[in-house]
C-alpha cells in the first residue's frame, strides 16, 4: 500500500473519531455558541463595578455650582413674562416695597400698567424684582455705561514743578498748561520748591495763591501741604465734581442776592438823603 493511501485512512479515521466523541457542528451551531458566549460576557460585564444600571450603590457625584459673580449683572434688562421663582419681592415703579407677590400677581400688574420686570437682586430670599417703564430702564441702562466708562478710564496724573522765583510769562505758562491737563479729565500734581536765593516763607499759603490764579475751577485730591521740611509744597488738583459746580452756582447765587440787597440799601439812604434836603429848604423858606 503507498503512503498516501495510508495517510488518507489515517485521516478518515481521526476525523470519524472526532465527531463520535464530541459531535460535528456546522457553522449555524457555531454562530449559536459564539452568541451564547457573547450573552454570558456582556452579562457579567453588565453587574460589574463599571455598571451604571438603577440599582448601582455608588451616587453619582453632584454637580458644583458656580460662584456667583458680583460683576455678572453688570447690565440692566427686563426678564420678560417668563419669571422663573414662583414667589418674588417686588419694588413698584416709584420705589416703595409691594412685599412678597406670586408671579401671576406681578404678571397682572405689568399688562394693567404697561411696565416690565426687572431684576436687582438673585441672592435674596425671595429675589428681588422692579417694576420699570422701557423709558426708566433705557436711561438706566445709559447711566450704567457711563459709570462703567468712567471706571474703565485710568486716571493720569501729571507733573508740574517750578520754584517760588518763577517768572510771571513762565508761571501763566504753567497754569495754562494745568488748565489743559484738566481739560482732559487728568490730575495735576503741582509742586512748589524754594528757588536759590528765596527766603524761605509760607510755601502751603504760596502754592494756593498760585492755584488762586487759574482761569478755571479746579478740585483738591490733596490740598496744599509742607513737604521736604518747608523747602516745597505739593497739592494734587482734579476736574470739578457736579457737587463742587452746584456749590459754585449757590455760592454765585448767594452773592448776587448780597449785592442786590446792598444796591437796595443804597438807594434807600440816597432817597432818605433827598428828603431830608427838601424838608429843609422848605423850613428855611
Amino acid at each position: 500500500m503507498s503512503a498516501g493511501c495510508v495517510r488518507w485512512l489515517l485521516n478518515r479515521t481521526v476525523r470519524s473519531v472526532c465527531v463520535v466523541s464530541h459531535g460535528y457542528r456546522t457553522p449555524a451551531s457555531r454562530f449559536f455558541v459564539c452568541r451564547e458566549r457573547y450573552n454570558i460576557i456582556a452579562s457579567s460585564w453588565r453587574w460589574s463595578q463599571f455598571s451604571t444600571a438603577a440599582d448601582d450603590t455608588e451616587e453619582t457625584p453632584a454637580p458644583k455650582k458656580k460662584k456667583h459673580n458680583p460683576r455678572a449683572n453688570s447690565t440692566i434688562s427686563s426678564v420678560g413674562r417668563k419669571i422663573p421663582q414662583r414667589e418674588i419681592q417686588v419694588i413698584s415703579e416709584a420705589g416703595e416695597n409691594l412685599g412678597t407677590m406670586h408671579r401671576a400677581d406681578v404678571i397682572r400688574i405689568m399688562d394693567e400698567k404697561s411696565l416690565k420686570l426687572v431684576l436687582l437682586s438673585e441672592q435674596e430670599d425671595p429675589p428681588v424684582y422692579q417694576l420699570m417703564s422701557g423709558k426708566k430702564i433705557h436711561a438706566e441702562q445709559l447711566k450704567l455705561r457711563e459709570k462703567q466708562k468712567a471706571k474703565a478710564a485710568p486716571v493720569q496724573v501729571k507733573e508740574l514743578t517750578f520754584s517760588s522765583g518763577i517768572g510771571s510769562h513762565d508761571l501763566t505758562t504753567k497754569l495754562k498748561q494745568a488748565e489743559s491737563f484738566l481739560e482732559k479729565k487728568h490730575h495735576v500734581r503741582m509742586t512748589l520748591r524754594l528757588g536759590r536765593g528765596q527766603p524761605a516763607g509760607n510755601m502751603e499759603t504760596t502754592l494756593e495763591q498760585i492755584v488762586q490764579q487759574m482761569d478755571v475751577m479746579v478740585g483738591f485730591v490733596s490740598k496744599p501741604k509742607a513737604i521736604r521740611d518747608g523747602q516745597a509744597a505739593m497739592c494734587v488738583l482734579r476736574p470739578p465734581s457736579a457737587k463742587d459746580l452746584a456749590q459754585l452756582q449757590k455760592d454765585k447765587a448767594a452773592a448776587s442776592q448780597s449785592d442786590d440787597s446792598s444796591s437796595e440799601a443804597t438807594q434807600g439812604k440816597t432817597s432818605s438823603v433827598g428828603n431830608t434836603d427838601t424838608t429843609e429848604e422848605s423850613i428855611q423858606q
